[in-house]
């Protein structure tokens, strides 16, 4: 067994294969992706809603906006060449009261700034004829919204860097990342690795992992637990439905969502966790409660939202309050409509003055690069990130032939 690489990647999701797929399609390297899971996609990537994003969200110029509006593009392209379904729903972004109708107005000339396509704000009669159980003053309409299963595309990512000759080893936890002679030495439950290079794209872990390395990326990791519900009816929506979002927070709010099977989500909440892989409510580790409550950018957080974080808690813990927030869209919604869906845990960066960190954020350190924050829609924009990083990482190797 090879036991010395180029390059290690660090992380099995959508990110991690899209970059080492990027890597060995480009040129034939020896490659490493370790995984501590048992197989590859079993935290965001195999949590989320499977929503194809359109990047009308996203600040102009921001990483986000640049790579989910060409990512988008590529994963569309990706899984037509892979066969891989994709579900063309569509999406509206509904106004419910007067004074969201200038929020929805400056986000529909954001997307325009952005270059979405299709684009169209539409009005109340022409939203009924898209969505007759949504209310709304006005809406965002976006045709190209749409939902594909990211862990099938995962997996896909995984074939194509095997086939390149790279290579994926599971149940391998990363323990310890020494920087000697050149290149890293990665002392991992099932021994001990050698790599010239090292990316990361740990997600939930992703800060631990950059301090392993020696590198501060300035942020500590919060997790967020997103609990959904789904809908016995098939028919209550056809496509994706999303609230306004408040400006001040990087949650949509709870929305609906068609997944590629044709069922629909509704949700989620976003409640602080006390387990970074924490799927079940009252699930706590230790150690993670631990920095959460040691850090002081959490506290600064909490003083900033608190009124946010209590509405989400109480959202978790009553669904009567969870079927009220989900009528200003559906009137006609009943808790009878709901029964128990999923989860998902966001890997939110948070910085020491408790400012949510807003945009993907990549931290150089040597021959290492870290991907420290990439929460939604990093799936969508997986294979544009990839791109960059694999252009980052490209440079390295250029500057540093030996």
């Amino acid at each position: 067994m090879r036991e010395e690489f180029e390059i290690a990647v660090v992380g099995g999701g959508i990110i991690g294969l899209a970059v080492a797929w990027r890597l060995t399609r480009s040129k034939q390297r020896s490659l490493i992706v370790l995984e501590k899971e048992a197989g590859i996609a079993r935290h965001q990537t195999g949590h989320n809603s499977g929503v194809i994003h359109s990047g009308i969200y996203y600040a102009p110029g921001s990483a986000k906006a640049r790579t989910c509006i060409a990512g988008g593009r590529m994963l569309r392209d990706f899984c037509r060449d892979r066969e891989i379904p994709v579900l063309a729903c569509g999406k509206v972004i509904v106004a419910t009261s007067e004074g969201e109708l200038g929020a929805l107005e400056k986000l529909y000339q954001r997307g325009l700034e952005n270059g979405v396509p299709r684009l169209a704000l539409i009005d109340s009669g022409q939203l009924a004829a898209i969505e007759p159980h949504v209310r709304g003053l006005r809406a965002i309409h976006i045709p190209e919204s749409a939902a594909v299963d990211f862990a099938r595309v995962a997996a896909n990512l995984a074939d194509l860097t095997v086939q390149a000759g790279g290579e994926i080893r599971t149940s391998t936890e990363l323990q310890e990342i020494r920087d000697e002679n050149g290149g890293f030495s990665l002392t991992t439950t099932g021994g001990t690795i050698r790599a010239r290079h090292l990316v990361s794209c740990g997600g939930l872990q992703s800060d631990r992992i950059a301090r392993l390395g020696g590198a501060d990326p300035g942020v500590r990791i919060l997790p967020f637990r997103g609990e959904y519900y789904r809908l016995r009816s098939r028919t209550l929506v056809n496509g994706h439905v999303y609230p306004v979002p408040d400006s001040r927070l990087p949650f949509l709010g709870p929305h609906f969502t068609r997944r590629i099977d044709g069922s629909i989500d509704a949700g989620p909440n976003a409640v602080l966790a006390l387990h970074r892989e924490g799927y079940s409510r009252g699930t706590i580790d230790l150690r993670d409660a631990a920095e959460i409550f040691g850090y002081g950018g959490f506290w600064r957080l909490a003083r900033t939202h608190w009124r946010a974080g209590i509405g989400e808690i109480v959202r978790s813990r009553s669904k009567r309050a969870f079927v009220r927030s989900l009528a200003r869209l559906v009137p006609s919604i009943q808790a009878s409509d709901l029964t128990a869906g999923g989860a998902g845990v966001r890997a939110q960066a948070v910085s020491v003055n408790g400012r949510l960190v807003d945009d993907f954020l990549i931290v150089e350190h040597g021959r290492a690069f870290h991907v420290c924050n990439a929460p939604s829609p990093a799936a969508t924009a997986a294979l544009a990130i990839a791109e960059e990083v694999g252009r980052l990482v490209e440079g390295r190797l250029n500057a540093d032939p030996n």
